[in-house]
């Protein structure tokens, strides 16, 4: 047992250092969602699962706060993964791989933002709504895993975890989205 959770931490720190080679892209997402917000615009996050958890967490900070001792203004930054009636209704109704579509519709503008979360990249539902967005000039980050899956090169900017592990993953994603999502707070305070 020991040597396996030793294994794990091991995986996971050489899982984060090869983040380091993003640092440009994360530097580019910082200055889109930081404009987006500056500008008046909104920020919309989507993800199933794990993603979905890790959307709507980024989400709550960003309406809330990061940290206990920053208080801010809201910014504008909501999942759409809206609540159990959309979501059973949509897929009842429309088939849940127009979930996120549908809700992007009803809320995007031009000029918003759409973040997405997909471990494996292939997901039907961020496939449709990535598409959509691009359509409909809404700019989009996707954080992927492994190499991107159907969904590398769809976004304006993609942030790929290259690893297989859906855990590894999902805690590099909401690593790099709790330091985006910071460093996009820090300049938006300073801007005040």
């Amino acid at each position: 047992m020991k040597s396996y959770f030793s294994n794990n931490i091991e995986n996971s720190i050489k899982l984060k250092k090869k983040l380091l080679k993003l640092e440009s892209k994360i530097l580019k997402a910082i200055d889109l969602i930081f404009f987006t917000i500056n500008n008046g615009n909104k920020v919309m996050l989507c993800g199933n699962g794990g993603s979905a958890a890790d959307a709507q967490h980024l989400a709550a900070e960003f309406l809330i706060r990061l940290k206990p001792n920053v208080n801010r203004r809201p910014f504008p930054v909501i999942t759409l993964a809206q609540d159990t009636s959309t979501i059973t209704a949509c897929g009842n109704d429309l088939g849940f791989e127009n979930l996120f579509k549908r809700n992007l519709e009803a809320l995007a503008s031009k000029n918003d933002l759409l973040v997405t979360f997909s471990t494996s990249g292939n997901s039907k539902n961020i496939l449709k709504v990535i598409n959509y967005a691009k359509k409909n000039k809404i700019n989009s980050i996707s954080f992927l895993g492994n190499n991107g899956g159907k969904c590398k090169g769809k976004s304006n900017l993609d942030l790929i975890v290259p690893d297989r592990n859906t855990a590894r993953i999902q805690e590099c994603h909401i690593f790099l989205g709790h330091f985006i999502f910071e460093q996009v707070e820090k300049k938006l305070i300073n801007k005040f």
